[in-house]
């Protein structure tokens, strides 16, 4: 059994999250992996400005993600002894209708009985979504050709800032963190402009992206900045399944040691 891996990545509070819950209710046979999950211990953490960096690829637990992501790859399902933090995280409304949901919900369904999808999703080709700060990054090469299809989400300064700082915070290994004053100005928007500027005109993150990289690494970006949920939603239910008729008639992979 082979699943389909999709990554979703964007800067902090750019929805991604939101959005994997949403494609959950919305494909078949759907779970999802945070990339939060995969944090070292706090007191690992590296320090910048005297803060702890949560930020960054040293924080991360790369190769417990790509053992993670090995055994997705063969057994269509999560690690038996992956404990989830991050699904004790909030996440407010999502600003999407449950109409919106259930219609969307019957067009995939549509979609596949018609033959596009059938061979591509249900029991036997399971989805996976991992959600991340940083998946498609040079400093994370590894972990971005494990995935299948990959979306990117974007957001301006000012939005993801906003966003950021009304959270209450957020569940860790250790208990809860708060971010100290000043945090997204010193740690997350610039760790996010430096691990992302070579996908964008002029390395602006809140530019265009450049065509010519995202094709060749394979990556979907969203159209425009700080779009509204229902539109990411159907930006990317009508990508992943093109993505995925592109693979239809691809043989399973063999399976990989976990």
């Amino acid at each position: 059994m082979r699943a389909t891996i999709i990554g979703i990545s964007g800067c902090s509070s750019s929805g991604k999250t939101t959005l994997s819950r949403l494609l959950r209710d919305i494909l078949p046979n759907t779970f999802i992996l945070h990339e939060d999950d995969f944090y070292k211990p706090e007191e690992e953490l590296p320090m910048k400005h005297d803060l702890r960096d949560w930020d960054c690829v040293e924080a991360l637990d790369i190769p417990a993600m790509l053992r993670a992501l090995n055994y997705i790859h063969a057994h269509g399902a999560l690690p038996l002894d992956l404990d989830s933090k991050e699904d004790k995280n909030e996440t407010g409304d999502s600003g999407v209708s449950a109409s919106t949901i259930v219609r969307m919900r019957e067009e995939v369904e549509a979609w596949s009985h018609k033959g596009g999808g059938a061979e591509l999703v249900g029991r036997d080709r399971p989805i996976a979504i991992i959600d991340g700060f940083l998946l498609y990054g040079n400093n994370i090469k590894d972990v971005r050709e494990k995935l299948d299809i990959k979306l990117l989400l974007r957001v301006g300064y000012e939005k993801a800032k906003g966003r950021r700082e009304k959270r209450s915070g957020y569940v860790t290994l250790e208990g809860f963190w708060e971010d100290p004053p000043g945090y997204v100005d010193k740690i997350v928007w610039p760790n996010y402009v430096q691990d992302h500027q070579f996908l964008f005109n002029g390395e602006d993150v809140e530019a265009e992206p450049r065509g010519e990289v995202l094709d060749r690494l394979g990556i979907q970006a969203q159209q425009g900045l700080d779009v509204d949920m229902s539109t990411n939603l159907r930006w990317a239910v009508t990508v992943v399944m093109k993505e995925l008729e592109k693979k239809k008639g691809d043989p399973p992979a063999s399976k990989s040691t976990p």
